[in-house]
């Protein structure tokens, strides 16, 4: 057997276990209780998958290692570790528009595979025998197909990434529409589809960067009018795309890691595409076709007023009080009062409080956002409860405290049609006895409308930082039983 066969063999399953390792990994990071493991397992495939690819004769040229290939793997390498190290120093704040930007990476890395072999495939002089096309030096129509369709996906996905990582980060407003512009969308689609349909059959170099032109573009007009408040969908759905995006060159290049990781990715990604979308009411075609996240003025009349409360009065409630429930938002997160929060609950649960934190499905700007701060926070994962499962406890609920959380808990997206957030389903807060809001000041959420609950009878507005309120309400709660808890 020579040395070729076997490093064949050795690669491929080599890259069969990289993908096996991905998809333990995936599982387990369903669960909290072992979603470190999940990492683990699959940063070891990963590694596996990058270090076969040295040996893969897909690397090698008649002559050795192809030393296009070996610089370009190597920079590669170098450019991860760089990144690996600015993660590393990210703010848990900015882990949202971090995962939109590395997401964008990965469409625009499928993009190039298709790129690379739509170029190669088009200065081909000789014949795509199969020798040919195992070498990657031409496209059959299926290979064709697979490539363009791969290319599309994740150039859209790079492009409309890093849009949603500009509005993420503050750096672009957060919906830019103009007249028409779902038609001019639409026109842009179904020209980017012609284009793609002309390249199956005639590989031609002006044509496919016109192409790529075009898709990239197509993302950013995709993005551009989406909305803050939809930022969650939107993170979602482009993981989805570039899943697809991957598995798609996968099998250009013949790569089943590459197949079996982006179909994996895809399909997870656009099943939580379909749980977010359920969550701000949204279906599917209208997250891909319309300009959602749209803000808008609210047609009913919110009647009453806010009422602020001071610190000793609020946390008064909380003494008196047998079950409470925290309800956090990206305003928490963007105070970095997780952990002073914790602190609170502790003191209440030292008290003999019954204690649960809920989490809407789009609370934050990324799906899991809330979840990923309670647990750096240390908050047991038993007191962490979904929309569904919390909603009904509210009724008995002595006292709820929002921090940070805007859209997800206004009473309006049950009552008023008019409402841009009309039929999401929302936390239903204000069915507590009473309502402690931690706000800043008297701004309204990404959807641009007031909320109905802070002009409710049973809600008080504590005017404060995060941190500060939280500190304040520790001292308070401490002060009204002479310093000490049970």
């Amino acid at each position: 057997m020579s040395l070729p066969v076997i490093l064949d063999f050795l690669a491929k399953a080599s890259y069969f276990a990289a993908a096996v390792l991905f998809i333990v990994g995936l599982m387990k990071m369903g669960s909290p209780v072992t979603a470190r493991k999940g990492i683990r397992w699959a940063g070891v495939g990963m590694v596996i998958a990058t270090a076969v690819t040295f040996i893969a004769p897909s690397t090698w040229g008649d002559h050795g290692i192809d030393q296009t290939n070996l610089l370009l793997m190597i920079i590669a390498i170098v450019l991860s570790y760089l990144f690996w190290i600015w993660g590393k120093k990210v703010p848990i704040t900015d882990m949202p528009q971090m995962v939109a930007i590395f997401n964008g990476m990965g469409g625009g890395s499928a993009a190039a595979i298709g790129a690379a072999a739509m170029l190669q495939s088009a200065t081909f002089t000789g014949t795509c025998d199969p020798a040919a096309l195992q070498a990657h030096l031409c496209l059959d129509t299926t290979y064709a197909v697979l490539a363009v369709s791969g290319a599309l996906i994740g150039a859209v996905s790079f492009s409309g990434s890093v849009i949603a990582w500009a509005k993420l980060d503050g750096r672009l407003d957060k919906r830019f529409t103009f007249a028409g512009q779902q038609v001019v969308n639409l026109l842009i689609f179904l020209g980017l589809a012609g284009l793609g349909a002309y390249l199956i059959y005639s590989l031609e170099v002006p044509i496919i960067i016109a192409f790529f032109v075009v898709a990239l573009l197509f993302g950013v007009l995709m993005t551009l009018p989406i909305g803050g408040a939809d930022m969650p969908v939107v993170i979602s759905l482009y993981n989805a795309f570039t899943g697809l995006a991957v598995a798609f060159e996968g099998y250009v290049l013949q790569n089943e890691s590459l197949i079996i990781a982006g179909t994996v990715v895809g399909a997870a990604g656009m099943l939580l595409t379909q749980l977010m979308a359920k969550a701000m009411n949204r279906p599917i075609t209208n997250v891909l076709f319309s300009n959602f996240g749209g803000g808008g003025a609210s047609a009913e009349e919110i009647k009453g007023s806010m009422k602020p409360v001071e610190a000793p009065d609020a946390a008064s409630f909380l003494y008196l009080a047998e079950r409470v429930i925290v309800v956090p938002g990206y305003g928490m997160a963007v105070a970095q009062a997780q952990h002073k929060m914790w602190e609170l609950c502790k003191q209440l649960i030292a008290r003999d409080k019954e204690v649960k934190f809920a989490i809407h499905p789009v609370a934050g700007r990324m799906p899991g956002h809330m979840n990923v701060l309670l647990a750096e926070a240390g908050v047991p994962y038993d007191l962490i409860a979904d929309m569904d499962d919390i909603n009904p406890e509210f009724k008995t609920c002595d006292v709820a405290i929002v921090i940070g959380a805007n859209d997800v808990v206004n009473p309006v997206a049950k009552t008023d049609k008019s409402s841009p957030i009309y039929g999401m389903p929302i936390l239903d807060v204000i069915d507590a006895k009473q309502v402690i809001v931690i706000k800043r000041g008297k701004g309204t959420g990404f959807a641009g409308i007031e909320n109905a609950l802070f002009y409710a009878e049973n809600c008080r507005m504590l005017y404060a930082d995060g941190q500060e309120a939280a500190n304040k309400l520790i001292t308070e709660l401490k002060a009204l039983d002479g310093g000490g808890g049970h």
